[in-house]
């Protein structure tokens, strides 16, 4: 019995990858198998660093809301456990663009918890 292959799925499985490999430097783009190696390894970081972006803005945002909340004379520990205790339920991320972009509705939440 001959042997059977399928061109045309192997054809678009490697399609798809240099596909990927669109503006990779050098052989990357167009050699098979560097880059399939380079696609695999992007894959990788892609979703590791979604999960780091994310610790990323979260630490971003508590400096934010401890340098705003410092002015108002309390640290961010402090400011924080009150805004708990006092039921307001604005996450970091609302916080830090007040505290930032809005610090007349930032001292309106201080003057709230005080």
């Amino acid at each position: 019995m001959p042997r059977s292959v399928n061109a045309v799925a192997k054809r678009a499985r490697r399609k798809k990858v240099l596909k990927l490999a669109k503006g990779y430097f050098g052989r990357r783009k167009n050699v098979w198998t560097v880059a399939k190696n380079a696609v695999d390894k992007a894959m990788l970081y892609a979703y590791r660093d979604r999960k780091t972006n994310k610790r990323n803005f979260r630490s971003l945002w508590i400096t934010r809301i401890n340098a705003a909340a410092r002015l108002h004379g309390l640290s961010y520990s402090q400011f924080m456990g009150k805004v708990k205790s006092n039921g307001i339920e604005l996450n970091r991320k609302v916080l830090a663009d007040l505290a930032m972009n809005h610090p007349d509705a930032f001292k309106a939440v201080v003057d709230k918890i005080k």
